[in-house]
């Protein structure tokens, strides 16, 4: 498994940009799948994007497809998370995840887990 430690969250304005680093630890992160997940009050934790441990494809939720932006950089070990055009609807917390699998979008395929960052947007 990989320690997964998330930061870059915040408070920014309808419009505005974040970008989200998640950085792990352990021998095994160019060998996995990581996820970004998000999860506002009261909803379940939702897939938002994901990207495959050779970085060859990505995959996008429809609500963020063209505005945000996954990318990761094996030697550094993080998985990041550009974040576009925001909207007060992208307001939530932020978990990074990783998994073994490719092509899966569903919380319980992803077996290692951040400990979420807050990102607010405001109008």
């Amino acid at each position: 498994q990989v320690q997964l430690v998330e930061s870059g969250g915040g408070v920014v304005q309808t419009g505005g940009s974040l970008r989200l680093s998640c950085a792990a630890s352990g021998r095994t992160f160019s060998s996995v799948t990581m996820g970004w997940f998000r999860q506002a009050p009261g909803k379940e934790r939702e897939f938002v994007a994901a990207i495959r441990w050779d970085a060859t494809e990505t995959s996008y939720a429809d609500s963020v497809k063209g505005r945000f932006t996954i990318s990761r950089d094996n030697a550094k070990s993080t998985v990041y998370l550009q974040m576009n055009s925001l909207e007060v609807g992208d307001t939530a917390v932020y978990y990074c995840a990783a998994t073994r699998y490719w092509g899966v979008t569903v919380a319980r395929a992803f077996g290692s887990w951040g400990q979420g960052t807050q990102v607010t947007v405001s109008s």
